[in-house]
Parts: C-alpha cells; sequence; structure tokens
C-alpha cells in the first residue's frame, strides 16, 4: 500500500509539493520565452511594416495571437497550481477495480495536477467522474460512471486531510463518507469574510445535487444553514467542468437578492479555479426590461412599509397579486384584449381606400406578435397594398400618420393605460395603488413586464446558458412566469419557504413547479451552520418538522431582558467589547426595521465603536460589527448574532416572526436576545 503511516503521508506531500514547484519553475521558463518571441515578432512587423506583403503580416500576427494564448493558458496552469500549493489535496481513497489486482491510490483536490515527467496524475479534481467515490461511499463495493461506462470495484482505504499553507495539520483514516470529525472541525471555524468552498466536507445527499446533469429545471428548498447556495455555486463548478467545451462562465447568470449578497459569494466560484459569474438583482432586472421608463417601489421598501406601517388594504393588494389565479386573470385578460380591442375601419391613403376587413384579417394573422408588433406590420402592408393595387408610393408624412392610425384603432395606445385597463377589466381598480406620483408598487412591477411582453415584446435571453435564482421565496409566479419566458435554458432554483421575510407574496418550491412543470425538488433537512442549542432555539420560533440539527454543541442563546433601553445599550456595548478581545471575525446585529437599525448604528457610533451598517445601497460585506436589518442579513452568517429590540410591541405578527427567525439562523456559535421591556411572546422560554 501507497503511504501506509501518516509519517509516510507527510514525507509524501512534500514530494508533491517538490514535483509542484519545478512544474511551476519550468511554466515561468516556458512563459519568459513566450514574452521573448512574441517581443521579437511584434519587433519584426515593426521594422518590415513596409516590406511584407498582405498574406505575411496576417501570418505574422496570427502567430503572436497565438503565442498570447498559449502564455495565458500556461499562466492560468501557474496560477491554479499556486493555489494547489497550499492545499495539494484533502482527500485520499484506494479504489481496486473489478477483475484488476492492481489498486489505484487517488488523491482528491480543488484541481486536478499530473507529474509530467513521470506521466502520473497526482491529484485528481473534485469534479472528476472518480472522484464522486470520495463522496458517496464508505470502505466496500462502490462504482462511478466514466465517459465509457459505469466502472465498478471497491475502496479499500479512505482518508481525510486538513492541509493549510503546505502543512498537514491533521490525518484521520476513516470507513465513512466524510468523516464526522472532520466536518465538525470545519464547522466550528469562525466565519470568514465571504463565503467559502466546501469541497472537503461535501455529503452525499449534496454531491447528488452537485452533479446532476439532466434536470432542465433543479429546486432546491433547503431549510437554515444547509448549505443550498454554497451547493448551487459548486454545482455551477461543476457544470462548467463537465461541460467545459459547451459553457463557460459569461454563458451562467445569477439572479441575487442584493449587492452585498452577490458580494458575500463572490470568492467562492474564484476558489474553485473558475471565473466569477455574472450576476443582476431582480429589480436592475425589471429596469432594464422597463427600459427604465418606469419608476417603482423596491422589494426593500415593500418589506420596510410592511413593518412601519399596519396597511391592511397595501397587505391585499401585494396578497391578490401574488397567486397562480392573478396570472391566469392576466393571460385571460390578454386573449380578452387581442379579440376585442382591435377595432378597425375604412380609411383611405391619398383617396385610396383601404377596407376594414383587410386589418382585421391581417391583425389575427398575425397572432404569434405581440399587438404593437401586429400593429407595425398591418401599417407596412396597408402601404405595401397601396403600392402593389394602386400603384401609388405612400410619403414619409403619409407613412407616419398610416401607422398612427392604426395605433389609434387598439382601444388603448400606451402600456400605462393598459395596466390601468387590466384592473378596470378585473373589476378591482382599488388593486392599482401608486405610491406617490407615478411611482408604481413594487408589486405591480413583474405583472407590468408580463403585459408588456405581449405589448411590446421582450427579447429572450438566448446567450445565457444556465440560471440561477437564489432566495426564491420572495419572488411571486408572475416574475416566474416572466423568468421562464426570458431564459429558455436550464435553471437552478434554490431558497427556503420558511425564510420569507414577506409571507404575503412568498412562494414554494410547490408552487413554484406550477411554473416550470418539468422541474425537479430536491431537499436539504440538515442544518449544518447554527449550533445544536441555536437551531433548537430558532425552531422554537418558527418550527420546521423536516430541519435536521447537526449534533454540534456550543453555549445556549442567551436572552437579556433589560429595564430600560439605556442598559440594553450598554449591555450591547459589553458584547462588541467581548467580540474586540475574541478570535472571531464577524458579529451581527440584527433588527426588525431600517430605521431601528440605522438608530441604533448611530448611537454606537457616537459611542466610539466601529460599526458598519448595511442598507440597500450596500455593494459590499464587511468585517467586524455589522449592523443591519433581517432582511438585508438573508443568506449571511456570523460568529456571534445580537437581536436588539426584541419586545413584545416590537415582534408581534407572523411577519415579524419569520423576521425573528431570519435574524437568529444567521447565528454559527454565539446567539444573543435583548430587550428592554416586556419580552416578545414569539420567543421561547429560556433561563438564560
Amino acid at each position: 500500500m501507497l503511504n501506509p503511516t501518516e509519517q509516510d503521508e507527510r514525507h509524501y506531500l512534500e514530494d508533491v509539493k517538490r514535483v509542484m514547484q519545478e512544474t511551476l519553475a519550468r511554466i515561468a521558463e516556458k512563459v519568459q520565452t513566450y514574452a521573448r518571441e512574441i517581443k521579437q515578432q511584434k519587433a519584426y512587423l515593426w521594422e518590415n511594416k513596409t516590406g511584407m506583403d498582405h498574406v505575411e503580416k496576417i501570418d505574422v500576427r496570427r502567430s503572436v495571437d497565438q503565442q498570447v494564448l498559449t502564455a495565458e493558458a500556461i499562466a492560468a496552469q501557474s496560477k491554479r497550481i499556486q493555489k494547489l500549493l497550499r492545499t495539494p489535496y484533502f482527500g485520499r481513497f484506494d479504489f481496486l477495480k473489478k477483475d484488476s489486482d492492481k489498486t489505484l491510490p487517488v488523491y482528491i483536490g480543488i484541481h486536478g495536477f499530473v507529474d509530467e515527467d513521470r506521466g502520473e496524475r497526482l491529484i485528481h479534481d473534485w469534479r472528476a467522474p472518480i472522484s464522486t467515490l470520495f463522496y458517496d461511499y464508505e470502505t466496500g463495493p462502490a462504482h462511478f460512471d466514466a465517459p465509457d461506462g459505469r466502472v465498478f470495484g471497491e475502496i479499500r482505504l479512505k482518508r481525510q486531510y486538513r492541509i493549510r499553507n503546505g502543512q498537514m495539520e491533521f490525518m484521520i483514516e476513516t470507513d465513512l463518507n466524510i468523516h464526522d470529525d472532520v466536518l465538525q472541525k470545519e464547522l466550528s471555524q469562525r466565519a470568514d469574510e465571504k463565503m467559502k468552498n466546501i469541497v472537503a466536507t461535501i455529503q452525499r445527499d449534496q454531491n447528488a445535487i452537485i452533479r446532476n446533469e439532466n434536470s432542465p429545471v433543479l429546486i432546491i428548498q433547503g431549510v437554515a444553514g444547509s448549505g443550498k447556495t454554497s451547493i448551487a455555486l459548486h454545482r455551477i463548478a461543476f457544470l462548467l467542468y463537465r461541460f467545459k467545451d459547451d459553457i463557460a462562465a459569461h454563458d451562467i447568470l445569477i439572479i441575487s437578492p442584493n449587492k452585498v449578497f452577490a458580494d458575500y459569494i463572490s470568492s467562492v466560484l474564484p476558489e474553485l479555479g473558475e471565473e466569477n459569474i455574472p450576476e443582476i438583482g431582480i429589480e436592475e432586472l425589471a429596469h432594464d426590461l422597463l427600459e427604465r421608463e418606469f419608476k417603482f417601489q423596491t422589494f426593500f421598501e415593500q418589506v420596510s412599509r410592511l413593518l412601519e406601517k399596519n396597511e391592511k388594504t397595501f397587505r391585499e393588494r401585494i396578497q391578490a397579486k401574488a397567486t397562480h389565479d392573478f396570472l391566469k386573470q392576466l393571460d385571460e385578460y390578454i386573449a380578452h384584449i387581442e379579440a376585442d380591442y382591435f377595432h378597425a375601419h375604412d380609411m383611405t391613403v391619398n383617396g385610396k381606400p383601404v377596407p376594414e376587413w383587410f386589418m382585421r384579417e391581417r391583425f389575427d394573422s398575425y397572432h404569434y406578435l405581440p399587438i404593437q408588433g401586429r400593429l407595425n406590420k398591418i401599417a407596412k402592408d396597408i402601404e405595401m397594398n397601396v403600392a402593389n393595387y394602386y400603384h401609388y408610393n405612400v410619403t414619409p408624412e403619409e407613412r407616419a400618420a398610416i401607422k398612427s392610425e392604426v395605433r389609434k384603432m387598439f382601444k388603448v395606445t400606451t402600456l400605462r393605460a393598459l395596466y390601468k385597463d387590466f384592473y378596470e377589466w378585473l373589476g378591482r381598480p382599488d388593486l392599482l395603488k401608486s405610491v406617490k406620483g407615478s411611482l408604481f408598487e413594487y408589486a405591480d412591477v413583474y405583472p407590468l413586464i408580463y403585459l408588456k411582453m405581449r405589448w411590446d415584446g421582450l427579447k429572450t435571453f438566448d446567450h445565457v446558458k444556465h440560471l440561477l435564482i437564489d432566495e426564491m421565496q420572495d419572488y411571486t409566479p408572475v416574475q416566474y412566469a416572466v423568468i421562464a419566458k426570458l431564459f429558455p435554458c436550464k435553471k437552478t432554483i434554490l431558497g427556503d419557504a420558511n425564510q420569507s421575510v414577506n409571507p404575503f407574496s412568498s412562494s414554494s418550491a410547490d408552487k413554484i413547479r406550477q411554473i416550470f412543470t418539468d422541474a425537479d425538488t430536491v431537499r436539504l433537512n440538515t442544518s449544518y451552520r447554527s449550533t445544536y442549542e441555536i437551531t433548537q432555539f430558532a425552531q422554537a420560533i418558527s418550527p420546521n418538522r423536516e430541519l435536521e440539527p447537526i449534533e454540534r454543541h456550543g453555549e445556549p442563546p442567551a436572552v437579556r431582558l433589560l429595564p430600560t433601553g439605556e442598559e440594553e445599550l450598554a449591555e450591547i456595548t459589553r458584547f462588541l467589547e467581548d467580540f474586540r478581545n475574541s478570535d472571531q471575525n464577524s458579529l451581527g446585529i440584527i433588527l426588525r426595521t431600517q430605521a431601528q437599525a440605522e438608530e441604533l448604528f448611530t448611537r454606537l457610533k457616537d459611542l466610539g465603536h466601529k460599526v458598519y451598517l448595511l442598507t440597500a445601497r450596500s455593494d459590499a460585506f464587511r468585517q467586524g460589527v455589522l449592523v443591519c436589518t433581517a432582511h438585508m442579513a438573508k443568506g449571511l452568517e456570523f460568529d456571534h448574532v445580537i437581536v436588539p429590540q426584541a419586545t413584545a410591541a416590537n415582534y408581534k405578527t407572523e411577519m415579524d416572526k419569520k423576521m425573528l427567525y431570519v435574524a437568529c439562523t444567521r447565528a454559527m456559535h454565539r446567539l444573543t436576545v435583548t430587550a428592554a421591556g416586556k419580552m416578545s411572546i414569539l420567543l421561547p422560554a429560556t433561563d438564560a
């Protein structure tokens, strides 16, 4: 057996690093050689620019371009090896192929590495087909699917390592898949500045999701702390590896909830050796689709208004526009206007008659076009008809008049008027209410876009080959209907219905499948982020029977009831001092509303504390002490979370319960809840 003891493994690690360093030295020489040759060829091109013919110039330029591409590829290889030097591999298994007498030791790392001198693969990429054995099997019979068919055999040995900065910290030999000790050690680490890769601790159910190649739409319903976002990003990395000839990073798009979250996840793919993926917010997408012609309330502003004002009619408007019935009503309205709103009439062009039936016939024949497109085609057909039958060429002025006249034949003439007419037709004009002036409520944005698709038409995003949507619970059926039409590609959709910050317009996996009928749904029920005690505390606030907490124990959540607000503030400042003297990296102070967050941030700052405030305009995640709302904290995690102002007056409604749950489930190792006055009844009883 190769490297039977831990000492042998440590020597082997040094050998692997030596081979890597030798390879890096050779690469550096190659890069220098290419640089010299490129410089020489460019000089030759410049010196002989008048003496060379056109064909020779093209040949030299092509040679230069090819050498530049080769040099860039070699430089990229160098970067991967430099990254591998810090952590060459994290796992090993020995595989005996069926009908073979030679056991193959397989070391698994973030990237693959080949010793070119010996033609031997020293490290296998975690995404390679054979690597799935590490994640899916214990010692014993096992198989994997290779490009040329299924391979059967037996796993004889399994080891896991932690290697940091090129040094082996520990080695564990195990017959289990992803040894619990390793998982516990990784989960006990402090929160880093950003989300990190989890290749060393991927679990069997997570591995199946990552390597899913076939689902046209994959919906991941994951409980708080289940790692669903990280799993989705690792799935993207796997697809980029598996289909490297067909899909690249720029072919993928992420719809993210906000810029802070986008920044928080931005390090995962580069860590895995892939480029960052383009991302767009759902509101930014809406602005682009509406061509910046309409102003509207943001989702953040909608949630803030729900929390700060008790407006029954506002809630009702949101709820009414967040159902599948509402989507059906939009479709019924579109069918109605196509059948009844085009009122053609006889017209003349410079005395030449154009009959009503001609326009009606053309309108029906162009049923595959949006309404504006139909009207434009009719105007063009009238012009051609006049030319063909009356041998008359219309003037530019007459062309504009024809177009104007045809457009007037449709009952409404603008998208804004059409949207208003929809509610009149529905018999519910009360459902359309502007925030102020011409500002639309957030709940109206995607219904408006849905009508625009049939009014003006919208180009589909055919260049996107895979779409990833996070926080799926915050999007309505109409939003998903728009996304389905705009993105005819494969999709990964993830979220948790239990973490909706707006229960009046949330979607579950089952509701989303009503739009994407070919979707497959997978569930991640194990929660890894928080300690067992924190998870149980959060479960008492908002129970989820499917959630399975991991057995990682820590101190129980502390609930502090203070006599006054000033004493509560003093208690929070004491926790800030504790944090500064600890080895923790992040402390989240999570409040219910933005106004409360801004007020506490100002008071802490005035007291001389170094704190950061997250707002809807923030674009980066910061280490240290962050003050924010539960809405802004979604998807983030902190070593320690403080939830202030958890009073009966502040947290009392169903929506408040969701906010409280989201806030508490951001904590990895420590959770503190404070209140001045009467504690919220939504909180569980505690002895702390």
